[in-house]
């Protein structure tokens, strides 16, 4: 199969354990624009907080907030915002448990209590700065994704109530709240459609649990070597740890570079 896109996770895929790109995934990447395959990200992040990276590699294609807004070339290709009942009704439930939020628009980020410690242990597992304090951001613009802040044993009532969204935990803290069906392989499915490119000729790499839908989807699903163990079983190939220039020696083994 010739392979005709290549998608990229970014923290633990991209990004190395400390936070930043390897050189080896760098000159991977060089590579594989100079051999004419696209080139794109696949990740939870907001686009303001992918864009240091997409930056550095040259990458103007990117499915951001786990498939809710895909980019290509500075044009949104697919968007998919929360209606705003959903998240009022969500919102009132998590504010009678204690539980802070985070909101996430295509411009910005507001956290609906100030200084909270799990949301700034959370940002700060990133890098990112903590977001500021702002009431009710989620009547100001459409929102594609939200950040509830509450651990595995206090979800089940969120997710029992609240059917049409979709939830994936990525910190001990989060549970990440999407628009219903929400995942990166809808994103993805999106940008294909864009580029006229089948499921079967895109490749992509990741290490979370967030990219267990995208490893299924697309032809070629290749797990890093540091990824979680519930993803491993779906992915066509595991590559080496992301410390380990995992990013370029799967490359290599596709016969991408």
């Amino acid at each position: 199969m010739a392979y005709k896109i290549v998608f990229f996770d970014i923290d633990g895929t991209l990004l190395n354990t400390r936070h930043v790109i390897p050189a080896a995934t760098v000159e991977a990447v060089q590579r594989l624009k100079q051999n004419g395959v696209q080139i794109a990200i696949a990740t939870g992040r907001s686009p303001y907080h992918l864009s240091p990276i997409a930056q550095e590699l040259g990458i103007d294609t990117f499915v951001s907030f786990n498939g809710s807004y895909v980019v290509s070339k500075g044009n949104v290709i697919h968007h998919t915002p929360f209606e705003m009942a959903t998240l009022a009704k969500l919102e009132s439930m998590a504010d009678g448990n204690q539980h802070p939020m985070v909101f996430l628009s295509a411009d910005s980020c507001y956290a609906n209590v100030e200084d909270h410690p799990h949301v700034i242990e959370s940002f700060d597992s990133l890098r990112l700065p903590a977001p500021l304090h702002r009431h009710r951001y989620w009547e100001e613009a459409p929102i594609y994704q939200a950040f509830l802040y509450c651990n595995a044993q206090e979800q089940d009532p969120y997710v029992g109530r609240f059917h049409e969204v979709s939830y994936v935990r990525w910190h001990e803290h989060v549970l990440d709240v999407l628009p219903e069906g929400g995942s990166k392989a809808r994103g993805i499915e999106a940008a294909l459609r864009h580029f006229g490119f089948s499921p079967d000729e895109a490749v992509a790499f990741g290490d979370g649990l967030n990219d267990k839908e995208m490893l299924s989807y697309v032809g070629m699903g290749v797990a890093m070597g540091n990824a979680h163990e519930e993803l491993k079983p779906l992915a066509n190939r595991i590559t080496r740890h992301v410390d380990d220039d995992g990013i370029h020696h799967g490359l290599l083994q596709l016969g991408l570079i």
